[in-house]
């Protein structure tokens, strides 16, 4: 069975609130949007586990701006990928100025029984 136009709406109001809560720094909340046998792959070490993506989203430099671009989401049951991409503004910890960071993703959603669709498996990394 394919996704519903109703899953699809769902994936990208959570995509939308992924937006929000990084740039207001609300990482308990978006932690919230990960499965909590998550696992996240960003360029360095993998980071596994829900608490753990907290910890790392909360060591990530402050974001001035965080914009997607959500070029495919298919699948079919309750197994979903969302392909896109990103542009980030940020300001390291000892930076003079902001550095503009533009790169691609993929993840992996697994549909839940409250009808959610949380992140299962996050890839990401710069075009740079």
């Amino acid at each position: 069975m394919s996704l519903s136009e109703s899953d699809i709406q769902n994936i990208r109001a959570l995509s939308d609130k992924f937006t929000g809560h990084m740039l207001q720094q609300r990482f308990g909340e978006l932690a919230k949007l990960y499965t909590e046998d998550t696992v996240v792959m960003p360029p360095g070490p993998t980071v596994t586990g829900r608490s753990e993506v907290q910890k790392f989203m909360e060591a990530f430099p402050t974001l001035s701006k965080f914009e997607f671009q959500i070029q495919d989401i298919d699948g079919h049951g309750d197994l979903a990928y969302v392909r896109g991409s990103y542009l980030m503004v940020m300001m390291p910890e000892g930076a003079t100025e902001p550095v503009e960071d533009r790169g691609k993703y993929v993840e992996v959603r697994r549909k839940q029984a409250d009808g959610s669709w949380p992140i299962a498996v996050d890839i990401f990394n710069s075009d740079g």
